[in-house]
């Protein structure tokens, strides 16, 4: 049995909690496995790994994996950062041409899996791979009980780390590094700002090749001493069962109640919609168990947040707010409104978080938005891009020099390069925020305006912001989902335009009994938005493709639905 594992802080910090409590706990069976238990299956995995690869150094080597959420996941990740390797975790579901893409670009020495993905890992290195790497199974001595304590020894390697890779537009996806040290920075802030601790439990139901499910809702509980609960795959009926089973008779004695629940906009839609379909029972112990006085933190990311559903939430809740936050793969989380309610302010993601460095470059002149200029000599907010620096932003594009390069400005100041995120918001001061006692929730705050390249439309001379739209639009009856883009024109330069999937209302509320049009459209807005940025054209569809975290790849719907 391995009795050692080097001092990384994320071993610090496990090795250091009560090895008795919970750490990780897969619902509905109920199997949990604490933090003695952890620590020990990741140092006999780190020796597994040593002898697969037949002792030579995995040092800076990618190890891929196919392994689903839950106690086996964590080990697997775990165990390939204590080889000061970097993980490449993939998408169980993601096709195999497309997990062959990151594998062979990754040049990944390993291809792990456990015996569920056994048969799709040997399937997807049979063929079409130039660099074959070793594949293994994934067999996890689970929940080992042992007195015998692990020694963490010193290294001075700075090799491990983790590759995730973005989801590509116009070009085939990109490997993000985020060496080990820039995970921990990322994961320290969100301790502070979203104060984790030993006595959170945490439902997790979000994929683990994402940066939101990997750092916000694995490695940051894990740094705490928090308890993760998987329930994955999403199922809105599972999730409101077990969010209720604490407070209902039969059960209460069986569960703990969840207290910290980070999810995305889509799948709050869908606990909405499913709510009223519950027993009576469950209907009620699910508004105690989601109450501000037992669910103390609910988060909502990865895209805007309509407020049709952030109000909606609050009602059914008895009065919690959801907290908005930003990020990416490439920074983590950037931004986030404050704990305090005062601090969630609709439709805005807050302020930097501690230790990031943000500001604003205009879209127009490229000078930067200094605080107190946020706007223009006729009264307008200027737009810029959210630019980022310090310990949280990761370090290259692998392989990608000149994506890299491309994407970050020079070192102006000594200080270091800003990351140039491509979305663009603006900055204003909201009255009674920003007062609370966490010292950098102050300031004016961040409202994102959208993507640069799909969601600042330009027309006649004005700027629309998509999201602002979107944001009306959802307000409506009549509407159920939306994406609002730019189409080419030769008058405006640009045209704004909707694509809609309606409500039942939407389908009778047009003229005569008719399905909602687009002049239906423009008289519910008018009393809303100026004239320029109500949408021109609207199509209707069944439904609008979403990836795995809600968001809408724009391009491809504006060629999908106008042919363009």
């Amino acid at each position: 049995m391995a009795s050692t594992l080097p001092r990384l802080p994320i071993f610090e910090a496990i090795t250091s909690h009560n090895p008795n409590s919970t750490a990780v706990v897969h619902y509905p069976s109920g199997r949990s496995f604490t933090y003695g238990e952890l620590v020990h299956d990741v140092a006999d995995a780190t020796e597994d790994f040593k002898s697969k690869a037949n002792g030579s150094s995995l040092e800076g080597e990618r190890i891929s994996f196919l392994v689903e959420n839950g106690y086996d996941y964590v080990v697997t990740l775990l165990s390939i950062f204590a080889s000061q390797a970097i993980a490449v975790p993939l998408c169980t579901t993601f096709p195999n041409d497309e997990l062959r893409y990151i594998i062979e670009q990754s040049r990944a020495r390993m291809l792990l899996s456990s015996e569920k993905f056994r048969e799709k890992a040997d399937e997807v290195v049979k063929e079409g791979l130039e660099n074959k790497p070793l594949v293994g199974l994934r067999k996890i001595a689970e929940g080992k009980k042992s007195s015998e304590r692990i020694t963490l020894e010193d290294t001075s390697s700075t090799s491990g780390g983790m590759m995730l890779y973005t989801s590509g537009t116009t070009n085939r996806p990109k490997g993000v590094v985020l060496p080990l040290s820039v995970l921990i920075a990322q994961s320290q802030s969100l301790l502070k700002a979203w104060e984790y601790s030993p006595d959170d439990r945490l439902l997790h139901v979000l994929p683990l090749h994402h940066i939101h499910g990997t750092v916000n809702a694995l490695l940051t509980p894990l740094f705490a001493g928090s308890t993760i609960e998987f329930l994955f795959p999403f199922n809105a009926q599972a999730v409101w069962e077990r969010l209720g089973a604490p407070f209902l008779k039969d059960t209460a004695d069986k569960f703990e109640k969840i207290t910290f629940f980070t999810v995305v906009p889509t799948i709050y839609n869908r606990l909405l919609q499913s709510h009223p379909t519950l027993s009576t029972d469950l209907f009620e112990a699910t508004r105690i168990a989601t109450s501000p006085s037992n669910l103390r933190l609910n988060i909502s990311g990865s895209a805007a947040l309509p407020t049709p559903t952030k109000e909606a939430w609050t009602k059914l809740t008895g009065g919690n707010v959801l907290l908005e936050r930003y990020g990416m793969t490439e920074v983590g989380m950037a931004l986030s409104c404050g704990l305090d309610f005062a601090d969630r302010v609709d439709g805005s993601v807050g302020w930097p978080l501690p230790s990031v460095e943000a500001r604003l470059v205009d879209t127009e002149t490229g000078a930067v938005i200094a605080p107190g200029e946020e706007l223009d000599k006729n009264g307008k907010e200027r737009l810029g891009e959210i630019q980022l620096r310090g310990p949280t932003i990761f370090k290259e594009y692998w392989q990608n020099p000149e994506a890299t390069a491309k994407e970050f400005t020079e070192d102006e100041d000594g200080h270091g390069r800003w990351f140039k995120t491509g979305d663009v918001a603006v900055r204003r001061v909201v009255e009674g925020a920003g007062k609370s006692g966490q010292e950098w929730a102050r300031g004016p705050m961040f409202f994102i305006q959208g993507r640069k390249s799909a969601d600042i439309i330009k027309t006649g001379g004005e700027k629309v912001s998509a999201l602002e739209v979107e944001r009306e639009m959802l307000s409506l009856p009549e509407v159920v989902e939306c994406a609002v883009v730019g189409l080419p024109s030769e008058q405006w330069g640009q045209k704004v335009a909707a694509v809609v999937v309606l409500s039942e209302k939407g389908a009778t509320g047009g003229r005569g009994g008719k399905a909602w049009g687009a002049m239906d459209l423009r008289r519910a807005l008018k009393e809303r938005l100026a004239n320029y940025k109500i949408p021109q054209e609207m199509k209707v569809v069944e439904s609008i493709p979403r990836n795995a975290m809600g968001k809408i790849n724009k391009k491809q719907l504006v060629k999908a639905v106008f042919g363009l």
